[in-house]
């Protein structure tokens, strides 16, 4: 199934063709969760703070729909 992802602030410099908040569309497989995405993209799992599912924060567990967007981003601090 396809999904278009975008990867935030550091988290693009994980995966080969992705540049910060610019969408990606994937093929992958049926009944893949968001941790299953982090991990086929090559991200540290430590440096995956929120993802979200059309716009929606969801859980490491939640199984990903053919036509998904998803936006993952790492931790941020500011002052």
């Amino acid at each position: 199934m396809q999904i278009r992802v975008k990867l935030f602030a550091t988290l693009h410099r994980h995966h080969p063709i992705a540049r910060p908040g610019v969408p990606m569309d994937l093929q992958v497989p049926e009944a893949i969760t968001v941790d299953d995405l982090v991990a086929r993209l090559g991200l540290p799992r430590d440096q995956v703070k929120v993802v979200f599912v059309n716009g929606r924060s969801r859980p490491a567990d939640w199984e990903l729909e053919a036509g998904d967007e998803v936006g993952i981003f790492p931790p941020i601090g500011g002052g």
